[in-house]
């Protein structure tokens, strides 16, 4: 964790029995600075293959943000079918985004992957706890969202119910409802009753969970999902979202927005 970033006292938390707790706009401050501290010399040769949308893709871009780089941009539009053409195949033949183009050439794909090369290759400010069990926590949370949430209610699946199976659209969104709410209600539950949450999934601070989790609430927000029922969740979105590197990641500040 950064000293000074996310745990300065908020003076009404202290007020209220909180404790330390994170004060939104002291902490955003300070997670600012750190970040433009983070800058490395690599900055700028890298390349993003992205779409705004994508929410694998808006993980990376939260995490680039975190960690203070800017790689060059590529936007691959996954709606018109840009995934599937020879020359995208090529870099990536899974026919996904992000892809993230090294120096040298190299290619790295599936989200997780890359955010774990970027806390490997960037370590400041740390996005993984540096207890052995912290790290597992925050990556069960991770990975709960991007492997059980998010895969079912990916653009592929959809187009499937549509496209191949005939589903009405009312059905479509029934589908994403059900598996949002699934996910969501377990997650809940874990977040709510465990001490380790903070202001964030884990502590004070943003780590790989907060940067699933953000994206996963912006696509529920989309699908007018009824978010009520996680408050928990809701705060946690909230209190990342203060921070510039998460709301500049947003699908609606990309150059690619439509």
């Amino acid at each position: 964790m950064v000293e000074g970033v996310g745990l300065k006292a908020d003076p009404q938390d202290v007020a209220r029995g909180r404790g330390s707790g994170f004060s939104p706009t002291i902490g955003r401050h300070a997670y600012n600075r750190a970040c433009r501290r983070s800058v490395g010399a690599i900055s700028g040769v890298m390349k993003l293959y992205d779409y705004f949308r994508s929410s694998a893709a808006y993980r990376v871009r939260i995490a680039l943000n975190l960690k203070g780089l800017s790689p060059q941009r590529e936007f691959v539009h996954l709606r018109n079918g840009a995934q599937r053409s020879d020359d995208y195949r090529r870099l990536n033949p899974q026919g996904l985004v992000p892809a993230l183009v090294l120096e040298g050439g190299q290619v790295l794909t599936q989200s997780l992957a890359i955010l774990e090369y970027l806390e490997e290759t960037h370590p400041s400010p740390p996005l993984l706890p540096k207890d052995a069990s912290a790290r597992a926590r925050v990556r069960a949370i991770a990975m709960s969202i991007a492997c059980d949430i998010h895969p079912l209610d990916n653009l592929r699946v959809l187009d499937y119910l549509t496209g191949t199976l005939g589903v009405s659209r009312e059905a479509k969104d029934g589908w994403y409802r059900y598996w949002i709410d699934v996910g969501f209600e377990a997650l809940e539950r874990q977040l709510a009753q465990d001490p380790a949450t903070g202001r964030c999934c884990h502590g004070d601070a943003p780590t790989l969970a907060d940067v699933c989790l953000v994206p996963q609430m912006a696509n529920a927000r989309r699908f007018d999902i009824d978010l009520s029922p996680y408050p928990t969740l809701v705060r946690i979105d909230a209190a990342c979202n203060a921070l510039r590197p998460f709301a500049d990641a947003a699908p609606a500040k990309q150059p690619d927005a439509e």
